[in-house]
């Protein structure tokens, strides 16, 4: 450049890679930190038009969102907001705080292009995370373009995971655009009891019941494991439409290990993600959105790294799309790059919007 300053999407993207010699657990914290002092890169041109996606009766400037686990504690709501996502999903939030499991437990598995984490929800707690939305809310100047949602889940040491949804939701629900219901973390002993259909129906009611006083219900979505099996799908799938779930993330991190894998740590314990994920993930997608036949809303997530990635999960099915582990490998200039990417295959296919893309794949 002339004045010998980096654009600040160059200038990030080569601090990512600094950040890649150290630990990833460190390298995390240490770029939360930078996004708080206000470091971190801000979206400067508005999004194509043809990205304006609708959902929920709220339209968002584009379809491309924050994964749950990047903002653990809502620390860096309107910083993520400000690098051009269109929504971004904070948690994974439990009733109380908790330090989560020993370290080390976020593992890069570089020749992969993947994470492991097995971080079990260590988050600052409803009270402290209700705090910062609502100051977030007071103070921002975004419209209602930028949608923030909530990512709930059980204590480890609780004595009753359904209260702690119940608490979150009504605690939680008056905030946010919407909440996520995680039933399917493998990261924590009992993460994964809701993918059963007793303990899911049980939950689904209670949640039911406590949004019986709301004026107007906050949508409430379920996020799903890549491992579940077609048989167990097709139940989880007739439980949660029948409780009036407004919408499924597809998917979570995965406890299987491909043998494609190559990285030394891809043993570890914990939730794979990354681009492992992409197949299995895309595959799920497109099973979900044929079985409910597009009633409710999906959002794909799960090895997402580039325009043709996002494109291909819109056409599976999803309305909108989620990051976190394509940005350890790409940096943030993978946002305005993917975002272009899509709108040009958007238009080359001769869709006008991505409603009308949605689930092109299988018309």
């Amino acid at each position: 450049m002339a004045d010998g300053k980096l654009p600040m999407f160059e200038f990030s993207d080569f601090a990512v890679a600094m950040l890649r010699f150290l630990p990833a657990e460190t390298a995390h914290k240490l770029t939360l930190w930078g996004l708080v002092q206000k470091f971190g890169p801000r979206a400067t041109a508005p999004d194509p038009g043809i990205l304006k996606t609708e959902i929920w009766g709220q339209q968002l400037s584009n379809p491309v969102g924050m994964a749950a686990g990047f903002d653990k504690s809502g620390t860096v709501i309107e910083p993520v907001l400000n690098m051009g996502f269109g929504f971004h999903d904070v948690g994974g939030i439990t009733p109380l705080p908790q330090p989560g499991n020993p370290r080390p437990r976020l593992f890069r598995l570089s020749q992969d292009r993947a994470l492991i984490n097995r971080m079990g929800f260590n988050n600052d707690g409803m009270e402290a995370i209700a705090h910062r939305i609502m100051n977030f809310r007071q103070s921002t100047s975004f419209g209602s373009e930028k949608m923030v949602g909530a990512n709930l889940a059980a204590n480890t040491d609780s004595k009753d995971a359904i209260e702690d949804f119940v608490n979150l939701y009504v605690r939680l629900a008056p905030l946010v655009d919407f909440l996520t219901i995680d039933i399917s973390c493998p990261n924590t002993k009992d993460g994964q009891q809701f993918l059963s259909p007793g303990p899911l129906a049980a939950l689904l009611a209670a949640l039911t019941d406590a949004t019986k006083q709301d004026t107007v219900p906050t949508p409430r979505l379920i996020k799903l494991s890549p491992d579940i099996e077609q048989g167990q799908l097709g139940d989880i799938l007739t439980i949660a439409l029948g409780a009036g779930i407004d919408g499924i993330i597809v998917s979570n991190t995965s406890a299987n290990r491909p043998a494609s894998l190559l990285s030394r740590q891809a043993r570890e314990r914990g939730g794979l993600s990354g681009e492992p994920l992409k197949g299995p993930a895309t595959q799920m997608l497109a099973s979900v959105y044929r079985q409910t036949q597009g009633e409710v809303p999906l959002i794909g997530v799960g090895g997402i790294s580039s325009g043709s990635d996002a494109y291909a999960r819109i056409r599976a099915g999803a309305t909108l799309v989620q990051l976190y582990t394509g940005l350890v490998y790409e940096g943030p200039g993978l946002l305005p790059r993917l975002k272009a990417d899509l709108a040009a295959r958007l238009a080359a296919d001769g869709f006008s919007s991505i409603a009308e893309a949605i689930g092109a794949d299988h018309r």
